[in-house]
């Protein structure tokens, strides 16, 4: 990938992330702000027919994919559906083989290994912040969300 930013172990990225969804099902969006030094990079993208988790969740995919080294991540989101996927949910999807707990695959589990194996290549500190309380850098997420969903049509 292009215009990727290298971390190192002397600097921490900061990433915030959003997606966001017209219908659920519907068309989405997703936003990330990537921080890096004194750099930001703001990326987003779009998908049809989709959910607002699948977008809150290619969001972070989408923001690791643009980061390469080593050192700390802080990725910020405002869904508690990620923050407590990967930090908790996932130990006992991969110890049931990706089953949830009614023996049914988990929702979005091809998305979900894509994020577990850039928390086991990074060090990353997922942190849960409110949606829509002023954050700047969690509003702007929010912002490119919507703005690609608008692009889209």
């Amino acid at each position: 990938m292009q215009n990727r930013l290298l971390i190192n172990p002397m600097n921490k990225i900061k990433i915030y992330t959003d997606g966001a969804c017209k219908g659920n099902p519907g068309n989405g969006g997703w936003g990330a702000v990537i921080i890096c030094n004194d750099e930001v990079k703001e990326i987003k993208g779009y998908s049809k027919n989709t959910t607002n988790n699948k977008m809150e969740l290619l969001a972070s995919i989408m923001a690791l994919r643009t980061v390469d080294g080593e050192g700390d991540i802080e990725i910020y989101t405002d869904s508690m559906y990620l923050k407590n996927g990967i930090t908790n949910w996932i130990h006992n999807w991969k110890k049931n083989n990706w089953l949830n707990s009614s023996k049914k695959v988990i929702k979005n589990k091809e998305l979900w290994e894509e994020i577990d194996k850039f928390n086991n290549k990074y060090k990353i500190s997922w942190i849960w912040v409110k949606a829509h309380n002023g954050d700047f850098y969690n509003e702007r997420a929010d912002q490119l969300a919507n703005i690609a969903i608008k692009e889209m049509n």
